[in-house]
């Protein structure tokens, strides 16, 4: 993303924020207290491939069972609900007198076909509602970078041990396609050895279990209602090991209004701040609540690229942290950098490596850094909105060659300055590289067919996205013109574009 070009004005749209419910089950297991956790089907919209509990958004019929059920009460009386009809359609269980028990496959079907069907067949007898012993453990709010927003109400119950508690069923629901019982600490161990992708939220309450557990001798009950005690705040939101996520308030490119500034290396060592682009006090301030929450070593800056929604308020920059600042040669030409980052080297950052990637397209000097965990992605692409390439210093032509070279690296996530952590990236970077490509064809034909003005030319180019911004779509058709150019295909003249017709 980048700054909003000149002369184009856009409006950020207000999104709402959603109510939803989550479920952690327990249950007492050899070596100790497990946890059920599923992998999220790679065709689900948000976090695919992920490992998370099970939940879902509240929907209409769940307040309407908080009306018509006796034993829905309470202010978490509607996300119970929503729990309940949840895990009937993707684990084919319920609970039963604070025990898991399974769902009569007919009755589960009902529910697959259509969420209603839950309040009729629990009405019906067909399935059990019962709230004892679901605690309510936590509450989160989306962070602001996602597309969709939600207040996530966080539920626990305790099915006791291993023999009690049935298999979990994947048949009929499409939203996990396995699922596995194991304790927090080997779920954070696999997390941290990039074994396995665990939504953020669920990192940091397996965090809380694995630390609280033991002041109780491994009694979840007790555990449990520690947890509802605490209802910590504010908390890290941890895209993966190492690699630690601040959202700021910036002026950057709608639909996104936050830049990601992220947390570096080494939990326990040497790490880095990226992109700290605060220029309020509240947003350093979030930025040196994190720093200092940290348990290693901030030893220096680095910015990814000089553009104004990457860049902070350096006075407050300076108050916040005494460290150096890092970035490539483009971006020292903007800013004071103590030190240049080169194409290749390495920074080691406790037991973590990352390789700086000049990646120049978006900006001559754009950096990413490629570690284990994944690519800290710059803006090379966004996980909401889209990347601009501003005509007067990107290069379409390098962004492409770019794109392509990320693809071949295969990182394990991506973590972009704007929008959340990206799943699946290589996916995401081929459907980069893949529309710009065919944005980039489209521009040279509209010439090859007569068009001459900007302004055709985008109109023609455009018009499979009739919503684009009319000026956002002429200066992005600039950027893939002046690439042309570049490569002796069109030539510019009296506000003219033609093709270069081959000498023979």
């Amino acid at each position: 993303m980048s700054e909003v070009p000149a002369g184009v004005k856009m409006g950020v749209a207000s999104r709402k924020i959603r109510p939803s419910a989550t479920l952690m089950i327990t249950r007492d297991g050899i070596d100790g207290v497990e946890v059920l956790l599923g992998r999220r089907a790679e065709s689900m919209p948000a976090f695919p491939e992920y490992w998370a509990f099970p939940g879902g958004g509240l929907s209409r019929v769940d307040k309407l069972s908080v009306e018509e059920l006796e034993q829905l009460t309470g202010p978490n009386a509607a996300a119970i609900a929503a729990i309940m009809r949840e895990v009937v359609e993707e684990l084919g269980f319920t609970c039963n007198n604070g025990k898991i028990v399974s769902v009569d496959s007919i009755a589960r079907n009902l529910v697959v076909e259509d969420k209603a069907n839950w309040l009729s067949q629990v009405k019906q007898g067909n399935i059990v509602c019962d709230t004892t012993g679901i605690r309510h453990i936590s509450s989160r709010t989306t962070p602001p970078f996602g597309p969709v927003l939600f207040e996530n109400t966080f539920l626990h119950v305790h099915g006791g041990s291993m023999e009690e508690v049935p298999q979990a069923s994947i048949v009929g629901q499409t939203e996990f396609v396995d699922f596995e019982w194991q304790t927090a600490e080997k779920f954070l161990q696999r997390w941290q050895r990039f074994e396995m992708k665990i939504a953020p939220p669920v990192v940091t309450l397996l965090m809380q279990l694995k630390r609280t557990l033991p002041q109780f001798d491994g009694d979840m009950m007790l555990t449990a209602e520690e947890m509802e005690r605490q209802q910590i705040g504010r908390r890290s939101i941890l895209f993966a090991y190492g690699v630690e996520v601040v959202p700021v308030k910036t002026a950057t490119l709608p639909p996104a209004d936050h830049t990601n500034s992220y947390l570096i290396g080494d939990p326990d060592g040497d790490f880095v701040l990226v992109d700290p682009a605060a220029r309020m006090r509240e947003g350093m301030e979030q930025l040196a609540t994190a720093v200092e929450r940290h348990n290693g070593n901030l030893v220096a800056i680095v910015f990814t690229h000089p553009h104004s929604d990457h860049l902070g308020d350096f006075d407050l920059l300076r108050e916040a942290f005494d460290v150096p600042i890092w970035g490539s040669k483009e971006t020292s030409a903007h800013i004071s950098c103590q030190r240049i980052l080169v194409d290749g080297e390495t920074l080691q950052l406790g037991k973590q490596k990352w390789q700086v990637l000049q990646t120049p397209g978006h900006h001559p000097g754009h950096i990413c850094l490629l570690g284990d965990a994944g690519l800290v992605a710059g803006d090379m692409v966004a996980g909401i909105g889209t990347i601009l390439i501003p005509p007067n210093e990107g290069d379409m032509g390098q962004y492409l060659q770019q794109l392509q070279r990320l693809i071949e690296l295969k990182p394990h996530l991506i973590f972009p300055s704007h929008g959340p952590v990206i799943p699946l990236p290589v996916k995401k970077l081929s459907y980069y590289l893949n529309h710009r490509a065919a944005r980039h064809q489209k521009v040279l034909d509209a010439v090859s067919n007569g068009n001459q003005s900007l302004a055709n030319i985008a109109k023609i180019a455009y018009q499979d996205s009739p919503d684009a911004h009319p000026l956002l779509a002429q200066d992005q058709t600039l950027s893939h013109l002046l690439s042309h150019q570049r490569n002796g295909k069109v030539s510019h003249q009296d506000n003219c574009w033609e093709i270069v017709k081959k000498r023979l």
